[in-house]
This record gives structure tokens, C-alpha cells and sequence, in this order.
């Protein structure tokens, strides 16, 4: 049985296309897109659905996006003369085909003299590239620091390894007087405990400081 052809909408702007091929749940796809044709394959249920359309003029494959959403699969394709001042005055090259197969977007539609500014994007969000160009919703498995660092960050929930505990507080030791020597170290709370540094037994802390006066 021969592949249905899949019905198109699609609208404009002096820079680009918004493209949809209107068929839902599409499944196993199948999209090439060059600067001059695009084509497509798919399933929908048990109907097989294809495009084999060529553009009215050459279209930037590379800097081109599409998404596969349950009712359609929209495709923003962009110009390859970007710098056109007038609307493509159809779609497609074959005239009957674009008869046959073409509609307006309404719901995207602006007339050319009215054009203030670029399509709504919002529902594009997680596209993918076409021509060969990596898809727009992020690298694969995200980006790196952005999902915790393996054994977590430094100082924000355990040592790296393991660091040994009994060593750490050595260390701590050493920088101060042992485990109650933490708040003399920058950043974990305080820099003066009120011991005293001479060695002579006296704390010099607040206790040590002169009664305030009572004024008459």
C-alpha cells in the first residue's frame, strides 16, 4: 500500500517559514530536509504518511529546526536569502501540488505589510536540528555542572573519596588547638574564641574588657 501524503499548513515571515505537517502521534520519522526540498516519512496508527515537496526558493537547512508534538510535527525553517525584503508568493514550486497539498496557517498568519515581528516559539522549545545541526534543546545528558558533580561539590555534602577523618582533624588540630579550634578558621564561624595566645592562662574574651562607666 502506498504512503498517504501528509497535509501541510504552514505561514510566513520575511525571514522565515512555519511549517506543520498536520498527521497526530506521528512515529518512527523520517525528515531530510536540503536548501531545496524536504522530504518525510512516517506512521501513524496503521497508515504510513509521506512530504516530497520542493521549496519556491532555497531555504537555510542548516540554521533549521523541528519538533514532533502529538498533533503535528512543526518545522521552523528559515530563509536562505534572510535579507528579502517581499513574502515568497507561495510555498512551493509546483503550483498544483501546493493546490493540492498546502494550506495557510491562519493561527500564524500575518499579512506582509503588517509584520511587526517573528513567530511564537514557545511550543518549539526542545527542537531539533536539521541538515546535520545538533538540536536546539541542549546537549545530550545536559550540560555538564549542571546536574551535581559526581560524590557532590566540595564542602556541599562529604569530601571528595572520602577524605579520612581522623587525618582531617589532625589537620584541624594544627591549624589552632584541635576539633574545638573550628572557629578560628576562616569561614566556619568566627575568628577570635577568646583563648589566649600568650599562653599565660587568662582569656583575653569580653569578660576581660572595662565596666562601662555610669554617666551622671
Amino acid at each position: 500500500m502506498s504512503p498517504n501524503t501528509a497535509p501541510i499548513k504552514y505561514a510566513q515571515r520575511k525571514d522565515s517559514l512555519y511549517l506543520s505537517i498536520a498527521v497526530s502521534d506521528i512515529k518512527d520519522e523520517k525528515i531530510v530536509l536540503t536548501d531545496t526540498e524536504l522530504k518525510f516519512e512516517g506512521k501513524s496508527g496503521d497508515k504510513s504518511y509521506e512530504v516530497n515537496i520542493e521549496f519556491f526558493k532555497e531555504v537555510d537547512s542548516e540554521g533549521s529546526t523541528y519538533k514532533v508534538l502529538p498533533r503535528s510535527i512543526q518545522m521552523h525553517i528559515m530563509k536562505k536569502d534572510k535579507e528579502e525584503e517581499e513574502f515568497w508568493t507561495r510555498l512551493l514550486k509546483d503550483k498544483a501540488l501546493e493546490k493540492n497539498q498546502v494550506k495557510i496557517d491562519w493561527d500564524r498568519y500575518v499579512d506582509e505589510d503588517e509584520e511587526e515581528e517573528g513567530f511564537d516559539m514557545s511550543n518549539m522549545e526542545g527542537a531539533s536540528g536539521m541538515g546535520g545541526m545538533p538540536g536546539m534543546g541542549g546537549m545530550p545528558g545536559g550540560m555538564p555542572g549542571m546536574g551535581g558533580m559526581p560524590g557532590g561539590m566540595p564542602g556541599m555534602g562529604g569530601m571528595p573519596g572520602g577524605m579520612d577523618m581522623e587525618a582531617l582533624m589532625k589537620q584541624m588540630g594544627s591549624m589552632g588547638g584541635g576539633a574545638g579550634a573550628m572557629g578560628g578558621i576562616p569561614g566556619m564561624g568566627g575568628e577570635d574564641d577568646g583563648s589566649d595566645d600568650d599562653g599565660d592562662g587568662e582569656g583575653e574574651g569580653l569578660d576581660d574588657l572595662p565596666e562601662l562607666e555610669e554617666s551622671n
